[in-house]
């Protein structure tokens, strides 16, 4: 598993763009992971699954809700990270109101999770590989901060718990 002072290992991550902007087309695009985060501070927390109940009533809330303070604390992007495709991530990110604060990033084929060491075999649910519920600080893509969950847990993943160690 990743672990404080690691690297970010290399991975294609997509992102959906409602509108053409910035070179990026309208629809998923794709990103090497070492391009994302060179020279930046970001937040990271990855979840299991798009639409599901606790993702998407607190997860994905309170990083939305505390976007302004992590800047203050120094945090240039924070990215929501789930094994769900681009066009999921997409939707999700506009029913969450997450444009311009979090950035819905997909790694449908689990390719960065499991890199990290992070994977979580839910097939037996129907759910398929999915990522463990975590948050990570990435400084020039090395991690400073790594909180995972235990299973079914929610406790230190959260916006505020990672503030609160900023």
């Amino acid at each position: 598993m990743i672990k404080v002072g690691d690297h970010l290992p290399e991975a294609t991550l997509f992102e959906f763009f409602d509108v053409e902007a910035n070179g990026c087309s309208v629809g998923p695009n794709a990103f090497k992971t070492s391009d994302l985060v060179k020279g930046k501070k970001i937040a990271v927390f990855g979840l299991p699954g798009a639409f599901t109940p606790t993702c998407s009533a607190q997860h994905v809330p309170g990083y939305v809700a505390h976007e302004a303070d992590f800047k203050t604390k120094g945090i240039d992007e924070i990215w929501c990270l789930s094994v769900n495709d681009a066009f999921v991530m997409g939707a999700w990110g506009r029913e969450q109101h997450a444009a311009g604060k979090v950035r819905m990033m997909a790694d449908g084929s689990a390719e960065l999770t499991k890199a990290m060491g992070l994977e979580f075999d839910l097939t037996a649910r129907g759910l398929g590989v999915r990522c463990q519920r975590f948050s990570m600080v990435l400084d020039d893509g090395v991690v400073t901060q790594l909180n995972v969950e235990a299973p079914g847990k929610f406790e230190v993943s959260s916006a505020e718990a990672m503030l609160a160690k900023l």
